[in-house]
């Protein structure tokens, strides 16, 4: 039987001309820090979270609402909890429930589900009778339930399971690679890494192709290399699933710059493409190099280099979490968006990419900045028609946090 569909307008965030904001605690306040490094709304919230698409969810009196960027109530503080606005959507705890609201603070009646989950590239999850599908933020179905699991969108695209193998599907619930394999990567440029019985290899057009001796394959970021090893050892491989840079480092990080961390015994350096050394294995750890050209390398503490080597910013700060925290959230490192958040003796501020401190303050928390939306854009994603909406006999829905860390499969 053929499947009816219909178009949904569903609202993609275009950024122009956007405001970036920071949320940062100072003398136990919150407030909000602007890239100029000047506070945008000063700190005087005891709890608050940061922007996400021009509003931010504040307390008041131990009830939650949102403000925007100016620090106007835009929603009032009704709410016994709130998580953060993403697609035109957040979700809100009233009374005992948890329910979703539009960014007119407006009850949004979702599809009948087991537990509300967050909205992620226009879509979220909905469960009923331990099966996953999606909906729109028009509260529409997009994609009956039908997999056991699906993981969080990664641009546009996520992992699926069904009957213990797994598979890749778009956010108009389109299945790209089917679920016929025991592990799976992430979605770049039509390919995946994927794992059939012991077999490491890449899919592409449907087509699985293995790659000789590969014991683990990880995820392909921003260039058409990805590292992977074999007998032990760390190399890199293509979108083809070819050995271009034989494994023989103990262990490596992503291309980008087309410059790659890779670790010999116990020290890092960066290769390029041809496997050359370009910065020699000097340093205790390193990360991947920022579009601005620099990436943080460690010796006691972190510092940043440029990409012939250079030390641009002396190895004096942190660059992540400790404890509890840094074991299960990925937490983002160096230079994003011009700035880089570090910490120095206790307290949190953003590096400029001359080594300068932004607004020469340090604070007790700092969060990355966060882009605010001028303009919204609509596009057009295809959904199947819904069926008949199933009735809840309880009120009292349960709502999934996002996942702490991605658990790749």
């Amino acid at each position: 039987m053929k499947k009816t569909l219909i178009f949904l307008f569903v609202c993609c965030i275009q950024f122009v001309n956007s405001q970036e904001l920071a949320l940062v605690k100072k003398n136990a306040k919150i407030g909000y820090l602007s890239k100029d490094g000047n506070f945008k709304i000063e700190p005087q919230y005891k709890s608050a979270k940061s922007f996400s698409e021009g509003l931010a969810a504040v307390e008041d009196n131990g009830k939650w609402g949102f403000i925007d960027t100016k620090g106007t109530w835009v929603i009032p503080a009704t709410f016994s909890d709130a998580k953060d606005f993403n697609s035109g959507i957040a979700i809100v705890k009233k009374d005992k429930d948890w329910v979703y609201i539009d960014t007119k603070g407006e009850i949004q009646k979702a599809p009948a589900s087991d537990k509300l989950f967050d909205f992620n590239d226009g879509v979220a999850f909905f469960r009923q009778n331990n099966k996953v599908g999606l909906i729109n933020n028009k509260m529409t179905v997009v994609l009956e339930p039908k997999y056991d699991q699906i993981k969080p969108f990664e641009n546009g695209f996520a992992r699926v399971e069904l009957n213990k193998k797994w598979g890749i599907i778009n956010t108009a619930g389109k299945e790209l690679v089917e679920p016929v394999y025991d592990e799976i990567g992430n979605y770049f440029k039509n390919t995946t890494w994927a794992r059939k019985d012991k077999t490491f290899g890449i899919v592409s057009a449907g087509t699985f192709i293995p790659v000789d001796g590969a014991e683990k394959i990880w995820d392909f970021e921003t260039q058409d290399l990805t590292y992977a090893k074999k007998n032990g050892k760390i190399g890199f491989i293509d979108l083809k699933g070819n050995w271009t840079i034989l494994p023989i480092y103990d262990k490596a990080k992503a291309f980008s710059k087309n410059l790659a961390p890779v670790c010999v015994g116990s020290k890092w350096g960066y290769i390029n493409p041809k496997a050359e050394f370009i910065i020699p294995p000097t340093y205790s750890d390193a990360e991947v190099f920022s579009t601005n050209g620099l990436a943080p390398i460690k010796e006691k503490n972190w510092g940043f280099i440029n990409e012939s080597g250079k030390l641009i910013i002396p190895t004096q700060y942190g660059i992540t979490a400790n404890g509890i925290i840094a074991m299960f959230v990925q937490q983002d490192k160096g230079f994003i968006d011009g700035v880089a958040r570090v910490k120095n003796e206790g307290k949190w501020g953003f590096l400029k990419p001359d080594g300068t401190v932004l607004s020469n303050q340090w604070f007790e928390n700092a969060e990355l900045f966060s882009k605010t939306p001028e303009k919204i854009q609509p596009v057009e994603i295809a959904a199947e028609k819904p069926k008949q909406e199933v009735k809840t006999t309880k009120s009292a829905t349960k709502t999934t946090a996002k996942p702490a860390a991605k658990k790749k499969k």
